[in-house]
This record gives C-alpha cells, structure tokens and sequence, in this order.
C-alpha cells in the first residue's frame, strides 16, 4: 500500500461510505481497510453510525449543527487530520450521527453501543470496554472488537455474535445455555469465566473457571481452567491444549504474566498490546522460555528485561523492533 495511504481522514472515509467519493479516493480507503484489521473496523464501526443516523433524522429534534460541530471537534483531538473535504449534500446524515454519539455519552472511535430491530451492537473502537448484558453476564472487550446481543435474551439460549477479544463472566443459567459465534467457531457455557478471541484465520478459547465446549460444525471439545482451544480454518477440530500464562488477560490487568512462555507466544502479545512490530530475526530464539510478571510496565522496560534476560540485542531499524 502507498505511505500516503497509510492514515485516512474521517471525512474521506464518510464521502466513501456516502457514495460520493471519487473512484481514486474509493481505492484509497479500500486499501486502507484492508491494510489492518483496526482500519476494517474503524470504517465498519462509522458505517453502523451512518445507517443508524438514518432512523434518526425524521424524529430528531436536536440542534444538529451544534452537535455536528462538537463530533466534528472530538474527532480532531484524536487525529492528526487537518485537511478537509467537502462531502456534499448528504453530509446531514453524519451530523445526525453526531447527534446520536453525543446523546449516548461517547466518541465514535471509542464507543458505539446502537440499537437495531431488537439488537445491540457494542464496539470498543480504541478503548477497552466493559458491560452487563441483559442476563447479568459481564463482558469486556479489547480494542477493536464488536459484540451483538439481543436487547432481552428470549427463548432457550443466549446467543451473542463477537468479533474481535473478549473476556466473559456469564451469569449461571442451566435452562438456558450461553453461546457465542466466533466466525466458525461456537462456544457453549453454562456458567463461568473465559477469553475469546477470534480473527479472519483463528478462533482461540482460554478457559479460567468453570467448563466450556468450543465446537467446529458440530465436532468439539470440552475445556477445564487452564485449557485453551483453538479453532483454525484449515482443521476439522478445535485445537486443545494446556496453557499456564495468562497473557489473554493482559488488556483488563495491564499485566502480562509469563510462566514458562516461549518468546514466540510473548512477542505478539507485545505488538498487539503495544501497537508495536517486534520481529524475531532468528528461529532459535523462538523456544527460549520465561517465566516472569511484568506489571503495567513500558515496552522499554520489557525489552530491557528481554534482552537480559536471555542475552540477545534489541535492534530498532526501518520501524521495526528486532530481536536478534
């Protein structure tokens, strides 16, 4: 992708989402998108804005060119953005959008909770998010992640589409079971305590009380504290195996505990938590193992401990942080 492409501006990706950009600006915010899953949802999560500003235009009673305004300034503190882009006559729909950010308490990249034909759509954008569903059951999601739920939990189940990470506390309930869908996995509770997260080539369940069964077109396995799953487009069977890190729960704790973890499990936890690129530049420091807590402490920091620990060179070049 073009370096120049490497930041859309917001108003670029509304004239794409309105219909009015030009075929140059549409392959922009196309390869855009497709450059990282945070850009994907960040376009996918004003989308939702947009369609739901529609419903609000005709009751709306909200000084629109106001709340247009103070959207418009929330957005400019958290980007660099200074140029803007005129978007034509349909701009309206996104100050009513605006309007429905501002009445629900939170910015659009942050925070979108919406309500559409008895469900709720829930998203993280750029800051970790905590809620209680309808049954009593907590859920935090990590950055970037989406979860959609019925408004009341009716019939024999309780059923919840999540895209992204997210940590569960389900509320018990044995007549009425507890089921996410993570693309082609599904998870089945009744009550307890787990992580789920899944991406466009994995889903991964990690267990931390209670039991769960994590199933592939019907065929699964069942999961105790401690366990995790892993459900892979390319194998019939969720993957199951024992983990004793719980780096899953780095984004609630700000903790990243490390008990005999390889640097080829830690490493990718750094860049996701960190929004960093560390590269291992030789195999063999692949299965090099650590066991340690680091709590809440800088990316510096951990590289220092790193390196020390198992007496490597941390090279920084061309964006990338190498290990080596």
């Amino acid at each position: 992708m073009n370096e120049n492409n490497s930041h859309i501006n917001n108003d670029l990706q509304v004239k794409y989402l309105l219909g009015e950009a030009t075929p140059e600006e549409r392959e922009q915010v196309e390869q855009w998108a497709a450059a990282s899953d945070a850009n994907k949802k960040q376009l996918e999560q004003l989308g939702y804005i947009w369609a739901e500003s529609k419903k609000l235009e005709a009751t709306s009673n909200v000084d629109e060119n106001a709340a247009w305004q103070r959207f418009k300034q929330r957005i400019d503190t958290q980007t660099t953005t200074t140029k803007t882009i005129p978007l034509g006559r349909r701009t309206n729909w996104l100050r009513i959008a605006a309007t429905l950010i501002l009445l629900i308490g939170g910015s659009w990249m942050a925070y979108l909770y919406l309500y559409n034909a008895g469900t709720v759509t829930l998203a993280s954008g750029d800051a970790v998010l905590s809620q209680t569903l309808p049954d009593g059951s907590t859920i935090t999601l990590n950055k970037h992640a989406t979860i959609k739920y019925p408004k009341k939990f009716s019939g024999d189940t309780r059923e919840v589409t999540l895209d992204g990470e997210a940590f569960f506390n389900v509320a018990p309930d044995k007549q009425k079971p507890f089921i996410i869908h993570a693309n082609e996995a599904d998870v089945q509770v009744v009550g307890t305590s787990f992580n789920v997260k899944t991406n466009s080539s994995q889903t991964e369940v990690v267990v931390e009380t209670g039991v769960v069964q994590v199933s592939k077109k019907l065929k699964g396995v069942v999961l105790n504290p401690k366990e995790r799953a892993t459900v892979k487009k390319d194998t019939e069977l969720p993957i199951k195996e024992k983990t004793e890190d719980e780096l899953h729960n780095y984004y609630r704790t700000k903790a990243f505990v490390c008990n005999n973890t390889p640097l080829s499990r830690l490493v990718p936890v750094l860049n996701e938590a960190y929004n960093a690129n560390i590269v291992i530049a030789n195999a063999t420091l692949n299965n090099l193992r650590i066991t340690t807590t680091f709590n809440n402490q800088s990316l510096d920091d951990i590289l220092d401990v790193l390196g020390g620990t198992f007496n490597i060179t941390v090279v920084r070049k061309d964006g990338q942080i190498v290990l080596e």
